[in-house]
């Protein structure tokens, strides 16, 4: 049995060493670092796919001399695309920009293995330093330096509920832990799946637990979190488990063989009332099933959360090692400008990260966000990588999901204390 494991590591070995071989391959062939913006994400989904392709359009018009290639991944909710990325800038092969979350993500990541370059200069000649908010600068900075520029901004800390199934048993949409559970009840009484879960990729599981404790502890404790200021053993982070716990109840029984996407669409045909996830989901609802903004489909924030605002921000920066910084600066700038936000979010369902752009190109729910992203207390998503080291995601992702399982609340608490453990 070891003989046919070790066989079949060394096979895995030899694949992932040729996969990486290919990849340079192509690079080589398009032309290379020297020749041609890669522009490189996991970007290929409805609405994001539609957004990134207008943001190229308009870059070319603007620079035809520039050869551009999207270099987008497929699959895995951007875990291929990482991997991938792993492998080129470990190489010294890194594509002349990429998609990376700010936050931890970013800053804990490249910037801490020295492989991006600060872009102050940039800030302070496109006037940006007062044109995104403090707090999201904060999240693409470290020591000083700022390496990288924000082009959207999602919310992590909503809860979407079917109009007609909440209209039909007189319910409102509940805004803290006690509406929610009286809700549930309601709906659960009359055989209806109260909430929706798709937890098959581990991050949602996870995201719905962050919501959780940000409604718990408030944004100022939530942050402290990441900062060792709060420990995972504190009395709000053992309501906040119960919590937790007590929503597991509530949810579809099929949730591990489901995706986000599913049960979304658990949500928008009527089978499940609730969801929570983030606004990505809009864009789904919108392009993929089709529903009317308000009319299918509502939101509040999550129990708790009023006045937060879960951010997860794409941005992209400035490798070190390539050879045609000057293009990269150019769609760097593009991407940052009111023009390029309002080209890519409409179709992305995202907002823009600049508070200066047009809310009139943005629906119902894009400019009420747009309009709270301006006044709510940012706070970084642990799920999407911006509160703490990929490391501890990983940790957490698994902490949470065995709880999901066996719902161990000591059990919990101990593996979360763990993780945090590696928290600098």
């Amino acid at each position: 049995m070891k003989k046919k494991w070790f066989a079949f590591l060394s096979f895995m070995l030899a694949l992932s060493l040729l996969l990486v071989g290919c990849n340079s391959d192509r690079a080589s062939k398009s032309g290379g670092n020297g020749t041609r913006l890669d522009i490189f994400s996991w970007w290929t989904g409805a609405g994001e796919e539609d957004g990134l392709k207008a943001l190229i359009k308009l870059f070319k018009e603007k620079h035809p001399e520039v050869k551009v290639e999207n270099a987008a991944v497929a699959g895995g909710a951007g875990t291929n695309a990482k991997a991938v990325l792993a492998s080129r800038m470990q190489g010294n092969d890194p594509p002349a920009t990429f998609q990376v979350h700010g936050g931890a993500e970013l800053n804990d990541g490249w910037v801490a293995a020295g492989k991006m370059k600060p872009l102050n200069e940039l800030y302070k000649e496109e006037g940006w330093n007062d044109k995104f908010p403090k707090e999201l600068i904060d999240l693409v900075s470290k020591d000083g330096n700022i390496y990288s520029v924000p082009v959207n901004i999602h919310r992590g800390n909503v809860l979407w509920y079917n109009k007609r199934i909440f209209k039909d048993n007189g319910l409102k949409a509940p805004k803290t832990f006690a509406e929610f559970f009286k809700v549930a009840d309601q709906l659960k009484a009359k055989g209806i799946t109260p909430l929706a879960l798709g937890d098959k990729e581990p991050w949602t599981a996870t995201q719905l637990f962050e919501d959780v404790l940000l409604g718990t502890l408030g944004p100022d404790d939530y942050k402290k979190l990441w900062t060792k200021e709060v420990s995972f053993d504190d009395p709000k982070v053992k309501e906040a488990v119960k919590t937790f716990k007590k929503m597991l109840g509530y949810i579809n029984k099929d949730h591990s063989s489901r995706n986000w996407q599913d049960a979304s669409q658990l949500v928008g045909k009527g089978e499940a009332a609730m969801n929570i996830m983030g606004d990505w989901a809009k864009g789904y609802f919108v392009n993929d099933l089709k529903l009317k903004v308000n009319k299918d489909f509502g939101w509040v924030t999550t129990p708790g959360t009023q006045h937060s605002f879960m951010v997860i921000t794409d941005t992209f920066g400035l490798p070190k090692g390539i050879k045609n910084e000057d293009d990269v600066m150019k769609f760097l700038s593009l991407l940052g400008s009111v023009e390029g936000q309002d080209t890519f979010n409409p179709l992305k369902g995202s907002i823009p990260a600049r508070i200066d752009a047009d809310p009139s190109k943005y629906d119902a729910y894009g400019r009420l966000t747009m309009k709270e992203f301006k006044k709510a207390r940012i706070t970084p998503s642990l799920a999407h990588g911006s509160a703490a080291p990929e490391g501890v995601v990983t940790k957490v992702n698994n902490a949470v999901n065995i709880f999901v399982t066996q719902q161990n609340e000591a059990q919990f608490i101990d593996a979360l204390k763990t993780a945090a453990s590696e928290l600098k």
